[in-house]
């Protein structure tokens, strides 16, 4: 029996996917009599006329799939003929489960793109054929179906192929085999059809058992990357992971990347037994010569020919949540087993899912894909993902929620992170205090349009600067006057304007001042960031919580009463969201504490702090 080839089916709604896998299924005698006994029932419970099967039920496990007629989830299916083994993912056709589309292609060699005879190209079907080519697929067959309800017709084959020619050459697919086919009478399927006799091509079985899909790609030396570091016991070490590319064999010289040790491999372990060499796919454990450092998301890599390390790229980016991804927004990045705090920087452009240009944009939208910068907290080992898809794939993961929301591929290091380098300076922060005789700290009030929290933190300041200490306050508007006068009130551009924000208050706090922060900062996943960038007990988060009917009766900006008629847009509290601190260190409730109170509490905690930091020391 010949090797295994990993395909995916897609394309629009109805055009007949899961009927072209079940009869697939079907034809190559991989339906066993118990479940074709309950096919049967099935396909007489949902629908089926006479005593018709329904295909698609083959592989439309989910109730609510075949209730609608739809797939929802990927289905995988396993078949085989004499001449190859398969693995089928057969993926949703709406737009709404693109996300689920994207998973089944990750892991896919060849595409079969299924496209309705009677409807023609649509925008889900370019959208596919984009995502498949953006996901390293190189190989595409194009089943054009129901050809029967037009009565095949070799005018409408050849009219979608040819329209269709230009986005296969945009995308540069290494091969393309349009077919037509009629899935639910098993034309062209396995067996070549009468009613075409136009079409001299193969049928989709024999294309699927004869097709090369090997995808042109560099010869890449031995990487893999560490998933555990495996210590049974003490005088045993090893380095698990599954290898990406390449060979390995006991004794080759290998290099740790982070960290640049090199050293030799000892010897290499399988279940229960040594092996002298390993190769790409297989999932070994590997023991080092020496003692280095290795953990779980260093890359092991061929000592002449390293992995790169980068903490800045350039990405293609596909967007898999109604959370839209923002510019300035951070996310954990996982990327192969490594893990670090990734900023998407910029969104350089959106691709249009029909045509291919590019569009200006500051968010992607769910289903959107969209060329992005992204910066990390440190520098991660990584491969552009043309040249190796396991270490050059990643998903973005909601620090708040752990909703994955977006799906990614490395295509470069940017220039920049090999060019830009920390300066040591003299006089430093520990420096800058001590000549104060104070503690920095960014206290960062958040809270609805007129809860109070410009007045509170106002006075605030006026306190402290009165005892002697050195301050600076940051207030919203006065901040929108200036360094960010660009920026509007989208939800891209309060990300922003909280990222700037943020980086001039770390500056602050790091020459020693006591910086008071006075912003709405709407979104969790904006002050968690601010939050990061600060050393521990030096953030300060101030929730002044005001309910929104008594922020609506003081309105001194007369803001409110704007939004209630629908002539300012994107206020917080009325068409956009606030989202609550979930453990501030100081809550205050302006409803019921008078102001002077609210600035005690936080006198009172910060005094805490300090004596609690010099019982520390």
């Amino acid at each position: 029996m010949g090797d295994v080839l990993r395909f995916i089916t897609c394309g629009s709604v109805d055009d007949g996917k899961s009927t072209l896998i079940g009869r697939l299924l079907w034809e190559s005698k991989q339906v066993f009599e118990d479940h074709l006994s309950a096919l049967e029932r099935d396909s007489t419970r949902y629908g089926t006329q006479g005593d018709a099967i329904d295909f698609a039920l083959l592989v439309d496990g989910l109730q609510s799939e075949r209730e609608q007629s739809i797939t929802i989830d990927v289905a995988y299916r396993f078949f085989a003929t004499p001449r190859r083994r398969f693995i089928v993912a057969d993926t949703p056709g709406h737009e709404q489960y693109t996300r689920n589309m994207a998973t089944g292609a990750s892991t896919s060699e060849l595409a079969v793109l299924v496209v309705n005879a009677g409807k023609g190209l649509q925008v889900q079907t370019h959208r596919h054929a984009r995502i498949v080519s953006l996901l390293g697929i190189r190989h595409l067959a194009m089943a054009i179906n129901k050809m029967d309800l037009v009565d095949w017709d070799q005018e409408v084959f050849d009219r979608i192929v040819e329209e269709f020619r230009p986005v296969v050459r945009e995308l540069g697919f290494q091969s393309f085999q349009p077919i037509p086919v009629s899935a639910l009478n098993g034309d062209n399927i396995t067996e070549s059809s009468a009613a075409a006799p136009w079409y001299k091509g193969p049928t989709l079985l024999n294309y699927l058992e004869e097709v090369d899909a090997t995808t042109d790609v560099p010869d890449l030396k031995f990487r893999m990357a560490v998933q555990l570091v495996n210590r049974p016991t003490h005088d045993f070490r090893g380095y698990c992971g599954r290898i990406a590319s390449g060979q390995v064999k006991a004794g080759d010289r290998v290099r740790v990347v982070p960290g640049g040790q090199e050293t030799k491999i000892r010897s290499i372990v399988a279940w229960q037994s040594e092996l002298p060499s390993a190769s790409a796919g297989e999932s070994v454990t590997l023991c080092l010569a020496d003692e280095v450092d290795v953990s779980r998301g260093s890359v092991l890599s061929t000592a002449g020919d390293p992995v790169d390390l980068s903490d800045q790229f350039e990405a293609r980016v596909i967007c898999l949540s109604g959370h839209h991804l923002v510019a300035g927004r951070s996310y954990l990045m996982n990327l192969h087993t490594a893990q670090a705090v990734a900023t998407i920087t910029a969104i350089k452009h959106r691709v249009d899912a029909r045509t291919g240009s590019h569009e200006a944009a500051r968010a992607l939208e769910m289903n959107d894909i969209g060329v992005v910068n992204v910066s990390t907290d440190r520098a991660v080992p990584f491969e552009p993902y043309e040249r190796c898809r396991r270490l050059g794939s990643f998903i973005l993961v909601d620090r708040i929620t752990n909703e994955t929301v977006g799906a990614g591929m490395v295509d470069f290091s940017l220039r920049r992170a090999a060019n830009i380098h920390w300066q040591h300076v003299d006089i430093n922060k520990q420096a800058r205090a001590e000549q104060k005789l104070q503690k920095p700290v960014c206290l960062w009030f958040t809270g609805l349009s007129a809860s109070g929290k410009s007045t509170i933190a106002n006075l605030l300041e006026k306190r402290v600067f009165a005892a002697g200490k050195h301050t600076y306050m940051l207030d919203g508007d006065n901040v929108r006057h200036g360094l960010n006068r660009d920026l509007g009130f989208t939800e891209a551009d309060r990300t922003e304007n909280i990222r700037r924000v943020t980086e001039v208050a770390r500056l602050m706090v790091d020459a020693g001042l006591v910086t008071i922060v006075s912003f709405i900062s709407p979104y969790r996943a904006e002050r968690e960031l601010a939050r990061s960038r600060f050393e521990a007990g030096e953030f300060i988060e101030v929730f002044v919580d005001t309910p929104l009917e008594i922020c609506e009766q003081r309105d001194p900006k007369g803001l409110y009463a704007k939004a209630r008629r629908g002539d300012l847009k994107n206020f917080t509290g009325i068409d956009s969201d606030y989202e609550p601190p979930v453990s501030p260190e100081v809550h205050l409730r302006t409803a019921s504490e008078p102001v002077e109170q609210c600035v005690d509490r936080i006198l009172q905690m910060l005094e805490q702090a300090g004596k609690r930091e010099e019982k520390a020391q």
